[in-house]
């Protein structure tokens, strides 16, 4: 009997209209494998739709909440339909960045300094000294993230803004320099490892997801030892917070350090899958097709995962 796969996308974070360019591209790779495919745009209701649908798998491609933080997981694991990617606690430690940070150095992942504050807090005083990073602590795609520099002279007043809904305390992290570096778990194993060389000021939102936002450097030209650490690290990471499925990990690479200067920022449980993503691209440089990629997270799909 034909396998029945829901592809759950979209919903209602700040990253619906990644989901739906990740998940439209997965549903049809799942077309042409031979699968039955059902397309959910995620609404509060899902609960009550994927108990009608009742799918063989789910495929989870919801990035931000409620995909990503353990909710959807929570879910599925009630009405007992197997899912892709990491379950309930693994998905819900990755989304806060903090609680993520913790696990990943007592694991021996290295990771930046850093504190959580009140936006309040971080928008009336420098938290740390410049340069430094802020961000949300459980939103994805670098939404809501700044880098202050030398150049600022007061932190962001966006802080301050009442229509602000990236949640009311930050991460402030010392800032990096260096390179952008990238590598994923597929099938228990890391892939190659990208740079990412940013055509903007950072790998933002419009960087990760607009067409010639950022060249890929594949095999980043990094030195060896480089390599292997960052695919350790990577490996290592997936396995402290308990992921499952496919993740990425993504690092800042201070080259004037060596292997000191080498962080890992956070680790994504629901990578993006759109035509610019670097999932996708990771995977074809180590022979696995987008077909084969989408095929196996299908029968890897589980309960209690």
């Amino acid at each position: 009997m034909t396998k029945h796969v829901a592809f759950l996308m979209g919903g209602w974070s700040s990253e619906r209209e990644v989901s739906l360019n990740s998940g439209n591209p997965c549903a049809d790779a799942a077309e042409r494998a031979g699968y039955r495919v059902t397309r959910v745009d995620v609404a509060r209701n899902i609960a009550t739709v994927l108990d009608e649908l009742k799918p063989d798998v789910a495929f989870n491609i919801l990035h931000g909440r409620p995909g990503e933080d353990g909710t959807i997981q929570g879910i599925l694991e009630i009405l007992s339909i197997p899912y892709t990617h990491s379950g309930v606690q693994a998905s819900s430690l990755a989304m806060k960045k903090d609680a993520a940070k913790v696990m990943l150095a007592a694991a021996g992942v290295p990771v930046p300094q850093g504190k959580v504050i009140s936006r309040f807090e971080a928008g009336k005083a420098h938290a740390l000294p410049r340069p430094y990073v802020i961000k949300p602590i459980a939103e994805g795609s670098s939404v809501g993230v700044f880098i202050v520099t030398d150049n600022h002279e007061h932190p962001p007043q966006e802080l301050f803004r009442e229509d602000w809904t990236f949640g009311e305390m930050v991460l402030c992290e010392t800032y990096i320099p260096g390179k952008e570096l990238t590598c994923a778990v597929v099938k228990g194993e890391a892939t190659g490892v990208i740079e990412i060389v940013p055509k903007v000021r950072f790998y933002d939102f419009e960087a990760k997801y607009a067409p010639g936002g950022s060249e890929h450097v594949l095999p980043a030209v990094i030195p060896d030892e480089i390599t292997r650490a960052v695919q350790r690290f990577t490996v290592m990471a997936h396995n402290a917070l308990g992921c499952r499925g496919v993740s990425r990990a993504d690092f800042r690479y201070d080259d004037t350090r060596g292997v000191d200067g080498l962080v890992c920022l956070e680790v994504n449980t629901i990578p993006g899958m759109t035509r610019t993503s670097l999932v996708p691209e990771l995977a074809a440089h180590a022979g696995i097709s987008f077909e084969d990629l989408i095929t196996w997270m299908i029968e890897d799909a589980s309960l209690n995962r």
